[in-house]
């Protein structure tokens, strides 16, 4: 049961800003940024590990996650396009994903949902009920995996498969089962004739599994058999880099929204841009005086 929060419209927005009050307040210019721009849809913002809590005053690790979540979704806000949907990608609560935690990242996110739809993915310190609970009346269901937050959109270059790696709430491993790989095995044979990208929150780790994909070497054998799969989009790791797969594939680690747990690595979010045979991958720090803010990597997808 995947949940997309589909785009609201400029009254449907106004409305629950003014119930929400001051967290998600705009001035009539940021309202002009909201609704009066062109859309790319070949353009995807990219969130992971934002950490909410239900206070908004709570820090972890010298860092405020709600005002680092605001200051994303406030320049996401001020980009010159709309993008065609934005992705947030697990662990979208603090720790226990306590249903007030879900209230107040739901305020916080309120400007992005007037922008594009918005995909959720689950993560490790996510809890899948108190989450679908969280957003009643904008659920898009369809058949996937029973109890299970997995599901795909399509997009004019790629397809994008969003999938479900939570086990356990506030324990660090991840699984997404035989079930959510048989899934997934049908689908990308069935919707083979575009790019595919996957996106999971947690990390394939090869070797020894003692905080990513417990299941990785099944996952990305899966994956290389599918000349379709050009790319896996994670986080979990707090960590922004990219490398490939022997089999060709681009592993794209997002950065956290809320916290590093080194100093010196960036927190922000992440602007995809796609083509027929590739993407680009722009790295936007929230100090934008870190020697990698504004980092692009240019990517080519294998062959199929």
């Amino acid at each position: 049961m995947p949940i997309a929060l589909p785009q609201l419209s400029r009254r449907e927005f106004l409305k629950r800003a003014a119930l929400a009050g001051a967290a998600v307040a705009f001035a009539p210019a940021s309202q002009a940024a909201l609704f009066g721009k062109s859309r790319d849809a070949h353009t995807f913002a990219f969130f992971s590990d934002t950490h909410i809590a239900a206070d908004t005053a709570a820090t972890h690790l010298d860092c405020n996650m709600a005002e680092h979540l605001a200051a994303a979704v406030n320049e996401v806000v001020a980009w010159p396009v709309k993008p065609g949907a934005i992705i947030v990608n697990g662990d979208l609560a603090f720790q226990d994903g306590l249903p007030a935690d879900y209230a107040t990242y739901g305020k916080i996110i309120q400007p992005l949902r007037a922008l594009a739809p918005m995909h959720l993915t689950l993560g490790n310190h996510d809890q899948r009920q108190n989450f679908w609970n969280a957003f009643p009346h904008d659920t898009q269901k369809q058949k996937s995996v029973p109890q299970k937050q997995a599901g795909l959109f399509g997009a004019s270059h790629a397809n994008w498969f969003l999938l479900d790696s939570l086990v356990t709430t506030n324990s660090a491993p991840g699984e997404l089962g035989t079930a959510q790989l048989d899934w997934l095995a049908r689908e990308l044979a069935f919707h083979n004739r575009r790019p595919a990208i996957i996106v999971c929150h947690h990390n394939p780790q090869f070797g020894p599994v003692t905080t990513g994909l417990r299941d990785t070497s099944a996952f990305m054998d899966l994956l290389a058999r599918k000349p379709n799969v050009k790319a896996v989009v994670y986080g979990h790791t707090h960590d922004w880099h990219i490398t490939q797969h022997e089999s060709g594939i681009q592993l794209i680690n997002l950065p956290p929204t809320a916290y590093p747990f080194h100093n010196k690595r960036p927190c922000g979010w992440v602007r995809c841009t796609l083509a027929k045979d590739g993407a680009e991958f722009e790295l936007r720090c929230l100090d934008q005086s870190h020697p990698q803010h504004g980092e692009k990597q240019t990517l080519k997808w294998r062959k199929d």
